[in-house]
């Protein structure tokens, strides 16, 4: 909105958002590892991580993760207005401002927060490795071999910052709207098959029925982005690889890459208070209505590039447009399926962190690419 009509927000609202930013990326990551961590191991051991146990190690993992948590989100709240849906943030910059005592109940969160985020990103690296260096993984009773090119793909990364992001406003944005196109699902995926394998044993309950009919062209809800004309990744690896040299690859790579940048959002959190000024105007001088001119603005969400496009025109949105991390991501996670033991998918899935209601169809191709299984993953 505001790339569309001009408006450049004060020093200080920037920092607020920013720092809003960082936190909402904290307490993602750290429910991220909740999620996936049933997927590992124990270091050196075959019993799977329950985070829920009340035994440890897991009991203490998990206390150190809903800490990380509370203090993510009490940072957005005190800067946002709310942990969740923040109401601070508006056209223009931000409602109000923090006081001094706020400023420094932030600052007192971020240096706890520091110590626990290296604590449980070292335990993370550690528990990733040892995965990485496993030949299988018991999946319903057997032994699935884990590829070392789990997750492989030779689409390219997209990031626009480390952290925040960049817009049309940036005298050098790092985000170039005229190489996007935009492809409708029943111009990209297959048409209708037969699924024609079955396997009851895969939890929980077993895989969709054989001879079930299956339409990825009509039943795909999501629309295809591409950047110069091919999907890409979006999310921590890309970010890593496009600005820190990172160059490992897959679903382990993923893993990694987001545990690196626990430490990032508090050491940013932290900058900006140094530079916030507590006295500091928050909202613009003066708010343009916009002539219709169309503006984008991209933010480094926790699941990758967050694009909004807008056009508007006398105080009113003529269009809008989102490219949100999941549909950058889900033609790439397509191939980096390819390959992988079925059995293993999810976890392929569950490495880009998808932000999907309630569930996604998995479908399985053979060489011929024909569906021959598929799985509702809740």
């Amino acid at each position: 909105m505001e790339a569309s009509i001009g408006c450049e927000i004060p020093k200080d609202a920037k920092l607020l958002r920013v720092i809003l930013h960082a936190a909402n990326r904290l307490h993602s990551i750290a429910l991220h590892n909740i999620l996936i961590l049933p997927d590992f191991y124990i270091p050196g051991t075959e019993t799977k991580i329950n985070p829920f146990s009340k035994e440890e190690p897991f009991r203490s993992v998990a206390t150190r993760i809903f800490r990380i948590r509370e203090i993510a989100q009490t940072i957005a709240a005190i800067a946002g207005g709310e942990a969740i849906h923040p109401s601070n943030p508006r056209i223009g910059g931000m409602y109000q401002n923090v006081s001094p005592r706020a400023k420094q109940k932030i600052a007192d969160l971020a240096k706890e927060g520091l110590v626990l985020v290296h604590e449980q990103m070292e335990f993370m690296l550690d528990v990733i490795r040892d995965m990485q260096n496993r030949e299988y993984v018991t999946v319903g009773g057997q032994n699935i071999p884990i590829p070392k090119t789990l997750g492989y793909h030779n689409q390219g990364v997209m990031a626009t910052s480390p952290m925040y992001g960049s817009s049309s406003l940036d005298e050098n944005p790092t985000w170039d709207v005229t190489r996007w196109k935009e492809t409708r699902p029943w111009e990209w995926y297959m048409g209708e098959v037969t699924i024609d394998l079955e396997d009851p044993n895969y939890p929980i309950g077993g895989t969709t029925k054989a001879g079930t009919r299956a339409n990825p062209q009509m039943e795909a809800c999501n629309s295809v982005p591409t950047y110069d004309g091919q999907p890409v990744e979006v999310g921590p690896r890309a970010r890593l690889a496009t600005f820190k040299n990172f160059n490992e690859k897959g679903t382990f790579a993923q893993h990694i890459a987001r545990q690196m940048e626990y430490p990032d959002c508090l050491y940013t959190i932290l900058k900006c208070l140094d530079d916030l000024d507590t006295s500091g105007k928050v909202i613009a001088d003066h708010i343009p209505q916009g002539d219709g001119s169309m503006g984008w603005a991209a933010n480094e969400a926790p699941r990758g590039t967050d694009i909004h496009l807008a056009k508007v025109k006398d105080g009113r949105v003529l269009w809008y447009e989102m490219l949100v991390p999941t549909t950058w991501n889900f033609p790439t996670c397509s191939r980096g399926l390819k390959g992988a033991p079925w059995q293993i998918a999810e976890m392929v899935v569950r490495a880009y962190d998808p932000c999907v209601s309630c569930a996604t169809h998995m479908i399985v191709v053979d060489e011929k690419n024909r569906i021959v299984a598929q799985r509702i993953i809740q």
